[in-house]
């Protein structure tokens, strides 16, 4: 039996509808539901029991059902990189961690978990997941210090060597909807076109990046879910790891990949970005891949723009589809 962890947001139902694909059933799934609509995210799965996170502690200490759970896949957490809370996260993205991390260590239960490329701050140090950097890294905001803090403790408790971390880069694809304005680019540009005929990305506040070349490792939920599943199901990948593709394409590639999937020309405009984001914002990221090819996981070929046009006309044009109804 699997547990998983932030099951009904973005990249743990495609974990579970990926599962259940892989025909099994055998799930616990948690999360906080609360009032906006992840629970449509769960709609179509097939698993045990759902348990929401904040009696997740006491049914692994006290239902026997716990007893069944032979891997934690561990995706909840405050995902917000605008969050101001300090407290809030140190709660959330590292105390309730560390606490679910000694459980499964403590029974001999395979953890994998989610990090963040957020860790890499300005990327100035470069995006190496090798653990003699993690201690010098300097993240731009409270979200990537929380992923960051929780990396760090299980480098200094020794287990790294028996779990592993997934620094995803930047993931966009079905599911994401109610994540608001944490949503991706893609999904944010799609009702754009639609209504004014053109995307707006930011302008570039640096003399050697032009507008809309800031680039990131964009990765398509389906590549994040083939490293998921590889580190879940072989137990000896144990490590930090990046879980980008290796290459960086810019804003602009991607809203060309938005047009392709609506069959529009492409027009694009650009305004500044906002004062509170311009000492916090990433202009480039490309994860450095070769730990987690050295574990023995393969490197996929360059499909981004396919992807972006895949997920605009197969998910966001018809209105808003789910993993589980294609």
């Amino acid at each position: 039996m699997i547990l998983i962890t932030g099951a009904a947001g973005f990249i743990g139902s495609a974990v579970a509808c990926a599962l259940n694909r892989a025909g099994r059933s055998d799930l616990i799934l948690s999360d906080r539901l609360g009032e906006r609509d992840k629970w449509k995210n769960i709609v179509g799965l097939r698993y045990s029991r759902f348990v929401h996170c904040t009696e997740l502690l006491s049914f692994l200490n006290d239902d026997p059902q716990a007893d069944a759970i032979t891997a934690v896949v561990h995706l909840g957490a405050c995902s917000d990189t605008t969050e101001i809370d300090m407290d809030y996260l140190l709660a959330n993205n590292v105390d309730f961690s560390i606490l679910l991390c000694q459980w499964a260590h403590s029974c001999g239960r395979r953890f994998v978990y989610a990090s963040s490329a957020a860790v890499y701050g300005d990327g100035r140090l470069g995006f190496s997941d090798a653990d003699k950097l993690t201690p010098k890294l300097r993240p731009l905001n409270k979200y990537g210090f929380s992923k960051w803090m929780f990396d760090m403790w299980v480098l200094e408790n020794g287990l790294a060597g028996s779990v592993a971390g997934l620094r995803y880069f930047n993931v966009f694809g079905p599911n994401e909807y109610h994540k608001g304005k944490m949503a991706s680019v893609v999904f944010h540009a799609v009702p754009q076109v639609q209504k004014t005929g053109k995307i707006r990305l930011f302008e570039s506040h640096l003399p050697d990046c032009g507008h809309g070349e800031q680039a990131r490792d964009f990765i398509y939920i389906d590549e994040v879910i083939d490293a998921t599943l590889f580190a879940l199901n072989n137990d000896k990948v144990n490590g930090i790891f990046n879980v980008g593709t290796g290459r960086a394409h810019t804003f602009n590639d991607l809203a060309l990949g938005v047009f392709d999937g609506l069959g529009k020309p492409p027009v694009i405009e650009y305004f500044p970005m906002p004062e509170e984001l311009q000492g916090r914002y990433q202009y480039f990221t490309k994860a450095d891949m070769q730990r987690l090819y050295a574990a023995g996981y393969h490197e996929q070929p360059d499909r981004f723009r396919e992807f972006v046009a895949r997920y605009v006309r197969d998910y966001l044009v018809p209105g808003g589809r789910h993993l589980t109804e294609l």
